[in-house]
C-alpha cells in the first residue's frame, strides 16, 4: 500500500480508519459500517461463517447490557466491516498527511469552572460521604467551531498527533458518515490474544489500569516534581482503587483471576501516569469479555454500577463516546478472534461543525475541587496541544529529568526515561510492599483447607465478590456466586456454608430494597444457626442484627490501607468504608458476640460467634496484604460448630 492511499481515502467519502500502535507504520483499514444494537451482535463473520475483521466504536450507553443506567444520547455502536487492512510506513505518512493549523472559534468548556468545583464538592459530600463508592470520574467537555472539512481536519490532527505526542498505546482516526474521532489514548483498557497451543480456545486477557496524572510543568520536570507525584497519598491510592476495580472485572472473565505486574511509569509528551498490568486466561468469546470489562473504572469510577448512577446524577448531558473503547477484532488461525481494544479518552470528535473533546477528573474522599478543575484544564490542553490546535509546549520532557537522574551520563547519550533512574524505579517498586502477594504470584490450582466444600457467595451490588471468589477457591471451595436479587431463601438455606457480600450504601436504609432483602438474607441465615461470613456492608448489617450501634465515618474509609487488630493477630487490611459498627471504648463482648474494635474510637472491625464471623475490610483487595489468612481464620472460626 502507497502513502497516495491517504489523498485516495481524503476524497472517496467512504468509510476508513488509520491506527498507529507500534510506533513504525500506520495501518489503513476500510470497509463498510454497519451500526448494531448489542455486543453480541457485532458481525464477527460473514453469512457462511468465514471470520471478518471489524473495527467497533463502543459508546458508554452500551452499559444499559449490564443493566446499569446512563444518559442515553442513542450513539450508535458502529462496526467498521474491514475490507481491506493495509499498512503504510510512518515516515511516509507524515509526508502525506496535511498539516496546517485548524482554526477553532467559539472555544470553551460547556460548564464554567465554578459550577464544576460546584459538582465535585456534591460528589465527595453526597456521594462518596454517603457510602456510594470509592471514586467516581465526572467529566466536563472542552467545544469549538471548526469550518474546515472535517475529514481534512481529521487528517490534520492524525498527524499532529503522530509528529507531538509520544507514548499514545494506539493513535487513530476513525472516519464514518458524519463523524470524525482522532485521538491518541494512553490506556488499553483490555485485549484478548490466543493463548499458547496446548490450550486450544483459551485467551490470555490483559488489563492496564492507569491512574495518577503529572502534568509536566513548562520546560520539563525535574526529579523532585517526580518524586513528589509519586509520593503523593492521593495519586498512589486513585491508583490502587482503580486496579481493585479491574481486578474484579478480571475475575469474573478468567479462570484464575488475574496476576498483577508492576508499577511502571506511562509516559506521554505532556503527561506522565502511573500504571499496572493484569493478566489471566479466559475462554469466553471476545464479545463477552467486552461486556463483562464495560467500563474502565479509570473514566468511571467504583464500583462500576453506581459509578453510573452518580454519573447520571451529575453530568449534564450524555458521554457519546467517551469512555466507552475502540475495539479491533482480528481473525486468527483457529477461527477465532483477537480483541485489542484502548479507552476512548485524548480525543476529539468532530460532527456537523462542532469539536468536542471530553476530559474528567477522578474524584475521591481528599479531592480538592480546584485542583480536580485543574486536572481538566490540563487534560483537554494536552489533547488540544498535541492536535495543535492551542500552542504546545514542544520542551522535551525527559531531557532535564534524565540529567537531574543521573549526572554522570555522558552527554551525547540517549535521555533515559523518567521511570529510568534508581531512585524513580525504586518508588514504584516500594509501591508493591503495601500490597496482597495474593494477586502478585500464581496461586495453587487445587487444594486449600476447605477442599471439597460448597460456598454461596451473596453479591449486594459490587463485584469485589469476583475476587473473594477467587479466594475461596483457593482455600479449596466449590464457589456460587448469585446476586441479592435472584438469590432464594431454599439457596441461603440449603448451602453449607453462605459469605454475604460487601455492597454501596447506608446499612441503615430499610427503604432501599437491597438493603431490606440483605437484611432479611442475613438474619434468616442467622436464625437457623447456619455457618455464615459477612463483609463490609454485610458486617454492618450484621452489627446492627446483634445490637451494635451504626454510624458513619467522620472522614470515609475509601481505598485506606489500616493496620488493625483481629482477635488478637495484628492485620494489614484495606477499607472501603463510610459507615461503621461502633461501640464503647474497650467492649469486646456483646453477649455471645466477640468483638474486634479500635481501642480509642470504639470502630468496629470484626466480630465472631457461634456459627458467623463477619469482617468490616475487604480481606480480597489488593490492598489487604493480610487478606487470605484473615479471611481463612474467620471462616474456619464460623464453620466450628458445623465441623463439630
Amino acid at each position: 500500500m502507497t502513502s497516495s492511499t491517504l489523498t485516495d481515502l481524503a476524497a472517496s467519502g467512504e468509510p476508513f480508519a488509520l491506527i498507529a500502535r507500534d510506533g513504525a507504520t500506520v495501518e489503513v483499514l476500510r470497509g463498510d459500517v454497519v451500526d448494531v444494537d448489542l455486543l453480541g451482535d457485532i458481525p464477527l463473520h460473514d453469512g457462511d461463517g468465514t471470520p471478518r475483521e471489524v473495527l467497533a466504536l463502543v459508546p458508554f450507553r452500551q452499559v444499559v447490557e449490564r443493566g446499569f443506567v446512563c444518559h442515553d444520547d442513542g450513539a450508535p455502536l458502529r462496526c467498521l466491516r474491514v475490507t481491506d487492512h493495509g499498512s503504510i510506513p510512518l515516515a511516509e505518512a507524515l509526508r502525506e498527511l496535511p498539516s496546517e493549523r485548524i482554526p477553532l472559534g467559539d472555544a470553551g468548556f460547556d460548564i464554567s469552572d465554578d459550577e464544576y468545583a460546584d459538582i465535585v464538592r456534591r460528589v465527595i459530600a453526597d456521594e462518596i460521604g454517603r457510602g456510594e463508592g470509592a471514586n467516581f470520574v465526572i467529566r466536563r467537555d472542552f467545544t469549538a467551531t471548526v469550518d474546515t472539512d472535517p475529514v481534512t481536519a481529521g487528517l490534520t490532527w492524525f498527524r499532529a498527533l503522530l509528529q507531538h505526542e509520544r507514548g499514545a498505546y494506539w493513535t487513530f482516526l476513525v472516519v464514518t458518515d458524519g463523524h470524525v474521532a482522532v485521538g491518541a489514548s494512553p490506556e488499553a483498557h483490555v485485549s484478548a490474544h490466543s493463548g499458547p497451543p496446548a490450550e486450544p480456545g483459551t485467551s490470555i486477557v490483559t488489563m492496564n489500569p492507569i491512574s495518577g496524572t503529572f502534568r509536566h510543568p513548562r520546560g520539563g520536570a525535574t526529579a523532585e516534581t517526580l518524586t513528589e507525584f509519586l509520593s503523593s497519598t492521593k495519586e498512589t491510592e486513585e491508583l490502587f482503587m482503580v486496579v481493585d476495580e479491574e481486578l474484579k472485572m478480571m475475575s469474573a472473565v478468567c479462570s484464575d483471576g488475574g496476576r498483577i505486574t508492576g508499577p511502571h511509569l506511562k509516559e506521554m509528551s505532556r503527561l506522565t501516569h502511573t500504571e499496572y498490568m493484569l493478566r489471566g486466561s479466559s475462554t469466553m468469546d471476545p464479545r463477552d469479555i467486552l461486556r463483562e470489562t464495560m467500563f474502565a473504572p479509570t473514566v468511571t469510577g467504583s464500583p462500576m454500577q453506581n459509578a453510573c448512577t452518580v454519573i447520571a446524577r451529575h453530568e449534564r448531558s450524555p458521554r457519546g463516546y467517551y469512555s466507552g473503547v475502540a475495539a479491533l477484532f482480528t481473525p486468527t488461525v483457529d477461527g477465532g478472534h483477537d480483541l485489542d481494544a484502548p479507552i476512548l479518552i485524548r480525543t476529539a470528535y468532530l460532527v456537523d461543525g462542532r469539536l468536542r473533546v471530553p476530559v474528567g477528573a477522578t474524584l475521591v474522599r481528599h479531592s480538592d475541587p480546584a485542583g480536580e478543575v485543574g486536572e481538566t484544564h490540563g487534560k483537554a490542553a494536552g489533547v488540544l496541544g498535541a492536535i495543535g490546535a492551542v500552542d504546545r509546549d514542544d520542551a522535551p520532557a525527559a531531557v532535564p529529568v534524565a540529567t537531574a537522574i543521573d549526572e554522570d551520563a555522558p552527554a551525547d547519550a540517549p535521555a533515559p526515561r523518567l521511570g529510568d533512574g534508581p531512585t524513580i524505579a525504586e518508588l514504584l517498586a516500594s509501591r508493591n510492599a503495601r500490597l496482597a502477594q495474593f494477586w502478585l504470584d500464581p496461586q495453587a490450582a487445587e487444594g486449600g483447607p476447605f477442599a471439597g466444600r460448597d460456598v454461596l457467595v451473596v453479591d449486594a451490588e459490587d463485584r469485589f465478590t469476583t475476587m473473594l471468589g477467587h479466594q475461596l477457591h483457593h482455600l479449596g471451595f466449590r464457589v456460587d456466586i448469585r446476586t441479592w436479587s435472584e438469590v432464594t431463601d431454599a439457596a441461603v438455606d440449603e448451602a453449607g456454608f453462605v459469605v454475604f457480600g460487601p455492597g454501596p450504601g447506608d446499612p441503615r436504609d430499610g427503604a432501599s430494597a437491597r438493603i431490606a432483602r440483605m437484611r432479611d438474607l442475613v438474619a434468616r441465615r442467622a436464625d437457623a444457626l447456619r455457618p455464615l461470613l459477612a463483609v463490609c456492608l454485610s458486617h454492618q448489617i450484621l452489627a446492627d442484627r446483634v445490637g451494635l450501634d451504626l454510624a458513619p465515618l467522620a472522614s470515609p474509609h475509601q481505598g485506606l490501607q489500616k493496620q488493625v487488630d483481629v482477635f488478637g493477630v495484628p492485620s494489614s487490611i484495606g477499607f472501603y468504608n463510610t459507615f461503621t459498627a461502633r461501640v464503647p471504648a474497650g467492649m469486646q463482648h456483646l453477649g455471645e458476640t466477640e468483638i474486634a474494635a479500635d481501642a480509642a474510637s470504639g470502630d468496629v472491625y470484626a466480630l465472631r460467634g457461634p456459627g458467623y464471623a463477619s469482617v468490616q475490610g475487604h480481606l480480597e483487595s489488593i490492598l489487604s496484604r493480610d487478606g487470605l489468612p484473615t479471611l481463612e481464620r474467620l471462616i474456619g472460626f464460623a464453620l466450628e460448630p458445623a465441623q463439630a
